[in-house]
């Protein structure tokens, strides 16, 4: 604010010195215009149309600190840049003495992520315009630059892909992935996942493309993950964590045998790591979801521990719902229902799935402790509600066959033993994610 070069208004330092000062920003009454303007400009006149121009002037300088801090964060970014200076100035000696630089810190570089690949594009790029006004039998780095552009674009092409496979998935949208076969094709006839960028995301997308040997790539993914993890920044390998995590569930709603201890095992490694912690904060859904697969893998000492130990990291306004929503869980599982009831209605859920999650397990409590005029009017307005959210993806069929799944246990009697036994094959067949307790039901028939 007080660089020339950036700034040449000492009313905007003054509006910066007076917002930033005590306790002005959190205060409605120090926001006033009146007072803000007095603060400035003394006692003048009012004049709207010159406080705004204040304020545009303030905003535009914090948009370009914003801008210049994060350029001058990759100084290889930075760097590459240089060279086109100099280039553009005809200083070649400075040129050369730059590149090797670019050089020599793409070799020390951390990660090994799609932005190294890109950075190491622009480096051949620059590297080839520098070798071209050299005399005519300088050897020329053409395959490099070509290769190096391949890389970069396989790697992104293959991340992006990923993305499209589970964003279709939850959304029951369809997206064109263009060229994403021809760069699988490439990957397998040059043995590109030697290289780990490439190799996880190629296992990812095999993982959850190929029915057959998904569960060996799996197995490739987790080798990669658990051996260069370090070479990609923390929300990137957030995102991998994650990825994989979502293979995990959707095998164990499928009732894949292991895969409920396989989830868990994701989560808690994630959340001990903090590789699961965005910014310093739990996420509601990550925290829901670590819980929910600890109990299913039957680690309850465990999950009471993680609510207990990591609930302050959740967001302060959702914290006390989802901790009376986690112990509801839990003792759900142990049958200790009218705790469980308890904790559920005290709590109110701004999150579609922790409702439907909730009416879930309220569903079955009503079930099993024979309230049948709660159950069939919870079954009525849980369906819906499910009707008429439109953003519930593959969770819509899950949530909806287990109401009509119990609507069917309701109607049929234990005495009826050919319809018992037909309701017994179609939960069998349907591969449910809630098959076991269905079945159970009747069993207790």
């Amino acid at each position: 604010m007080q660089s020339p070069i950036h700034n040449q208004r000492e009313d905007v330092v003054q509006l910066f010195d007076y917002l930033m000062a005590g306790n002005h920003l959190y205060e409605d009454k120090f926001l006033e215009k009146e007072r803000v303007y007095r603060k400035i400009f003394g006692k003048e006149p009012y004049n709207d149309a010159k406080l705004r121009q204040t304020v545009h002037f303030l905003f535009k300088s914090l948009e370009e600190y914003l801008y210049f801090k994060q350029y001058i964060q990759n100084d290889l970014h930075t760097r590459i840049s240089l060279v086109e200076s100099y280039r553009a100035r005809g200083l070649e000696k400075m040129v050369k003495k730059n590149l090797d630089q670019v050089h020599r810190q793409l070799d020390e570089a951390e990660f090994r992520n799609e932005i190294y690949y890109r950075t190491n594009y622009e480096h051949q790029k620059e590297k080839y315009n520098h070798l071209s006004s050299q005399p005519k039998n300088a050897k020329i780095n053409l395959q490099e630059v070509s290769d190096a552009l391949d890389k970069t674009f396989i790697i992104e092409k293959l991340q992006w892909s990923c993305r499209g496979y589970f964003h279709q998935n939850l959304f029951r949208t369809q997206y064109d992935l263009g060229l994403l076969d021809a760069v699988l094709d490439k990957v397998e006839k040059n043995h590109m996942t030697e290289d780990p960028a490439i190799a996880i995301y190629y296992y990812v997308l095999k993982a959850i493309t190929d029915e057959k040997d998904d569960q060996a790539y799996f197995e490739k993914l987790r080798s990669e993950i658990n051996e260069y993890s370090r070479l990609f920044p923390h929300s990137q390998l957030r995102e991998i964590y994650l990825m994989a995590i979502n293979y995990c569930v959707r095998k164990m709603n499928a009732g894949v045998e292991g895969f409920a201890k396989e989830t868990f095992e994701w989560y808690r490694l994630g959340i001990s790591d903090e590789v699961l912690i965005d910014r310093g904060t739990l996420s509601p859904i990550t925290f829901n979801n670590t819980v929910a697969t600890a109990i299913k893998a039957g680690e309850f000492e465990w999950a009471e521990h993680f609510i207990d130990e990591w609930n302050a990291m959740l967001p302060e306004s959702e914290r006390e719902n989802l901790s009376h929503f986690s112990r509801a869980k839990l003792f759900f599982e142990k049958k200790d229902y009218r705790r469980a009831m308890i904790l559920l209605v005290q709590a109110e859920y701004n999150n579609i799935l922790f409702n439907i999650n909730a009416k879930s397990m309220l569903l079955k409590m009503y079930y099993e402790e024979g309230e049948m005029d709660a159950l069939e009017s919870l079954l009525d307005s849980f369906r819906i509600y499910i009707r008429r959210k439109e953003v519930l993806g593959y969770h819509r069929n899950r949530y909806l066959g287990l109401i009509k799944f119990t609507k069917k246990l309701l109607r049929v009697s234990p005495f009826e033993k050919e319809k018992v036994q037909k309701l017994r094959e179609e939960i069998q067949n349907s591969n449910h994610p809630e098959r076991q307790w269905l079945l159970e039901r009747l069993d207790d028939m």
